[in-house]
């Protein structure tokens, strides 16, 4: 029995929540369960200066956990001066996985910051990051295609993230931390929504595990990332 009660292969309860930022050109409000992340869309005039003059657009993401996401307060990075790895690593996932399925030469010289805050952490933070950041970036691109900047939305595919792990030696779909934190393996899935693989992120915790265990894994994740792909075309009103 997992402490959720949850069958193996049962994603947390699931919401998207769009337009809960009046000023961002796209924002969505990402619940992977207790896990809440507030993710918004940016869109800047300019791109970094290698991309100039290259008919190329850029999409990049910061991410950060509020003080009392957790249990107890942690000080913001802001406050110390530098950002942790874990952090750095984290938002150039987000970066990474929304790039992926866009056409970067599709909405101009442009860059689409996405900002992916952190309220309530039970798990799998980056996953509803990644998860809501699609919500975002598709309402910006939205948001200028009524503006008339661009003629169509530059977007391939939906993308969407989830965790899977080995927890008391059973394979389990979208892990929170009771699970993760005692997980013997963990492992975090892209997957696009035709099937692709994006990028993989997989830690045998206690001891290695086996490949047939992998194999189970990535079918509960590509399970798991068909629905979150619904969750996102109902969201956005195109189920």
């Amino acid at each position: 029995m997992r402490p959720s009660g949850r069958a193996p292969d049962e994603l947390r309860s699931i919401s998207l929540e769009v337009c809960v930022n009046k000023y961002a050109e796209g924002s969505c409000l990402a619940k992977f369960g207790d896990t809440h992340v507030l993710c918004t869309a940016s869109i800047g005039e300019t791109v970094p200066g290698w991309l100039r003059n290259s008919g190329k657009g850029w999409i990049t993401a910061e991410y950060g956990m509020l003080p009392r996401s957790t249990d107890s307060r942690t000080d913001r990075e802001a406050a110390r001066g530098r950002q942790s790895g874990r952090t750095q690593e984290i938002q150039r996932l987000i970066g990474r996985s929304l790039r992926a399925v866009a056409d970067l030469t599709g909405f101009g010289e442009r860059q689409i910051r996405l900002d992916c805050d952190v309220l309530q952490a039970d798990g799998g933070t980056r996953t509803a990051a990644i998860t809501g950041s699609y919500v975002a970036l598709y309402q910006a691109f939205a948001h200028m295609r009524k503006l008339g900047a661009i003629s169509s939305i530059p977007l391939r595919e939906e993308v969407a993230a989830v965790s899977c792990g080995l927890y008391r030696g059973e394979p389990l779909l979208d892990l929170d931390y009771a699970e993760d934190s005692n997980a013997e393996a963990d492992a975090n899935f892209v997957l696009t929504a035709g099937g692709g693989l994006v990028e993989i992120q997989a830690t045998g915790e206690t001891a290695p595990f086996q490949r047939d265990q992998f194999d189970y894994l990535l079918g509960l994740a590509e399970s798991g990332a068909r629905e979150l792909v619904a969750h996102q075309r109902a969201a956005l009103g195109l189920a």
